[in-house]
């Protein structure tokens, strides 16, 4: 797997994100939260995934953006370790649900904290 987050791996259809937080499962590692549904893609694509930070906690959009950023620059530098192993296809949320503004390095120990915790789930 690339360290690359294509535009063939964003999560971006409506209806397959609104199944996934009705039917999808959770783990948490606060700040994070990964929503997660296993589902078939046309395109062979293992995981498509979309972060989502609230509007609630941060008020604006410079701020959001920013830690939207790093949640998609920790995952697709993180993706590769976690899910070269993955046979079945998932679709993901990153949710942030913390109310300070983190740090990269914050971000990246609680991504990996989130992904070990997924596949010790799934593997169940």
């Amino acid at each position: 797997m690339k360290l690359t987050y294509s535009k063939k791996e964003k999560l971006k259809s409506k209806k397959l994100i609104d199944q996934l937080f009705v039917e999808g499962q959770s783990v948490s590692a606060y700040p994070l939260r990964l929503v997660y549904l296993q589902t078939n893609f046309d395109d062979g694509i293992v995981a498509k995934t979309g972060v989502s930070v609230s509007k609630r906690n941060f008020k604006t959009a410079v701020d959001r953006n920013r830690i939207k950023r790093l949640l998609r620059e920790a995952y697709r530098l993180n993706k590769a370790d976690f899910f070269n192993n993955l046979t079945t296809q998932h679709a993901f949320m990153i949710l942030y649900i913390g109310k300070d503004k983190p740090t990269f390095t914050q971000v990246e120990t609680k991504m990996k904290h989130v992904f070990k915790k997924f596949l010790d789930k799934v593997s169940e």
